[in-house]
């Protein structure tokens, strides 16, 4: 069997993961079906409608870069990779009348475990993410764009760079685009697999053609970003929201989910699920009802935690979660966790908690660049403090060191990595110490076999 063979047995189709018919109103993953993916297809669902009204094409008035600025902060988007910052206060920041060149950057780098929704959307409706793209960039004043698309899905990088080429040749991309006095020239950049390089300043290095290490902040990248110019970056999902807000108008947009949580959300589920996925749903749906859509915990045993927002958002019990609802307010204050990139790892009563942050800790320890002293060597010794214990040799005052080591690493570090290590252990000793406790003084998993 040669590599090219072997490796398709591990390509996702989307098959399984997003044309299963279980969303809720959803926008960007509507009208999908696995092949339409094409500028005709994108055009006959109503596609580049928003980016004709931004320019005035049909209608001959142009809205105005604060024009659609503003519609994008009455929507309420807020930052789907993670942060949640508000899209449109994000553009505002941008120097418009800065003279020189300028920047817009989609981070693609779709590396925290769990998520696999802007893969999906890459590679099943590139034209929406050029679209919002495109109209970004006139908000902003911005001629020159990239897309930093994960080096390990080269499939969905060749099907972004065929739907450019379809926009290139429509009048979408380029100079005066669509006879406008607008030009926009966009283009993909391939990563190399980097978990750091989602860290949107380890980003910019790595477009930049050196190592992937987030920069220091301030400087921010609205003024001091790609080449040293004004850049402003936003998420894949982000962008492809962009559209629909421009089209139907951002109270619209707000009304689709709650208060401060415009529009709908791809979260993509897995674990101990029976349909594992990615699911669009309106901001606010409850827990509750992701799970039902995902067909309720696997086997039917019972839901012991979920983890909300991908491997770097502390975990919640069973009990807690089932009361709340997926937005990001809900998850942080009454959660105490994030919703983050709306990767939901769901974890059923065989789940051995100590096995599980083993896992995550070899994860970050792995990943993490080197260039901070406590993350280079505070999530090794989480590693190994966390094996030890999973392996029968750990020792009573390890836990509270565990917890005294996240905490030390914890806004000590130039970007978030450092963070993302550290809160998946205080998680686990705040809610489920116990577990811990018994592997230390049993030497064995008091949940039984691992599955």
């Amino acid at each position: 069997m040669n590599i090219d063979v072997f490796l398709t047995q591990f390509q996702a189709k989307g098959l399984e993961t997003c044309f299963h018919d279980r969303h809720i109103n959803p926008q960007i993953y509507a009208g999908l079906n696995g092949v339409n993916w094409s500028l005709k297809d994108y055009e006959a669902r109503g596609g580049y409608q928003a980016l004709r009204k931004v320019l005035g094409i049909g209608s001959g008035t142009p809205m105005t870069q604060d024009e659609v600025i503003a519609v994008v902060k009455e929507s309420g988007l807020r930052g789907r990779g993670g942060a949640g910052f508000p899209t449109g206060l994000k553009w505002s920041f941008m120097p418009r009348q800065f003279p020189g060149q300028k920047y817009l950057v989609c981070n693609s780098d779709e590396g925290e475990p769990g998520t696999c929704k802007d893969r999906d959307i890459l590679q099943h409706n590139p034209h929406i993410v050029i679209e919002g793209m495109a109209i970004a960039a006139y908000a902003m004043s911005i001629s020159v764009g990239y897309n930093y698309i994960h080096g390990e899905i080269f499939q969905t990088y060749e099907r972004f760079e065929a739907a450019m080429d379809e926009a290139r040749a429509a009048g979408y991309l380029g100079d005066r685009i669509l006879g406008s006095d607008f030009n926009f020239q966009l283009h993909a950049a391939h990563g190399f697999g980097a978990y750091i390089c989602g860290e949107e300043t380890g980003l910019l290095e790595s477009l930049e053609g050196k190592k992937g290490q987030p920069r220091f902040k301030p400087p921010f990248p609205a003024s001091f970003g790609l080449y040293g110019k004004p850049t402003t970056i936003n998420n894949t999902e982000t962008f492809a929201a962009v559209p629909w807000i421009i089209r139907n108008g951002g109270q619209a947009y707000l009304e689709c989910g709650k208060p401060n949580n415009g529009g709908t959300k791809i979260f993509s589920i897995s674990g101990d699920v029976e349909r594992p996925g990615n699911y669009e749903i309106p901001m606010g749906t409850p827990f509750a009802k992701l799970l039902e859509l995902a067909g309720g915990v696997r086997g039917g045993r019972a839901l012991k935690a979920v983890i909300p927002g991908g491997s770097s958002s502390p975990v919640i019990p069973a009990e807690l979660m089932m009361s709340l609802t997926m937005d990001y307010d809900s998850i942080a204050k009454e959660g105490g966790s994030m919703l983050g990139s709306g990767a939901v790892i769901v974890m059923d009563d065989t789940r051995c908690m100590v096995k599980s942050l083993q896992r995550l800790s070899y994860f970050y320890q792995h990943e993490s660049c080197g260039q901070c002293t406590p993350c280079r060597e505070g999530t090794g010794w989480l590693w190994r403090m966390v094996d030890r214990i999973e392996n029968g040799q750990g020792r009573p005052r390890d836990l509270d060191m565990l917890d005294s080591v996240a905490g030390n690493i914890m806004g000590r570090t130039i970007c978030a990595l450092g963070d993302a290590a550290a809160m998946p252990v205080r998680g686990m000793l705040k809610h489920f110490r116990h577990e811990f406790e018994h592997h230390i003084t049993h030497k064995t998993c008091m949940v039984g076999a691992y599955v």
